[in-house]
């Protein structure tokens, strides 16, 4: 198993205003503040569960 996690780069692309509580819950543990901010975080089987239950919020950067 290699030191180097893999990452994935993960950018908000609409508002919280109306989605459900833990659709905003996701998307904040994601580490993600506003709209057009991207943040890195680690390949997880729990990251990639927040990714997709917020699909509609967020798109995922190529790297």
């Amino acid at each position: 198993m290699s030191d180097e996690l893999k990452t994935i780069s993960v950018k908000q692309i609409r508002g919280l205003s109306g989605s459900r509580e833990l659709h905003r819950k996701s998307v904040k543990g994601l580490g993600l503040k506003k709209i057009n901010h991207v943040v890195d975080v680690i390949d997880t089987p729990a990251n990639r569960g927040m990714i997709n239950k917020v699909k509609h919020l967020v798109e995922i950067i190529e790297n």
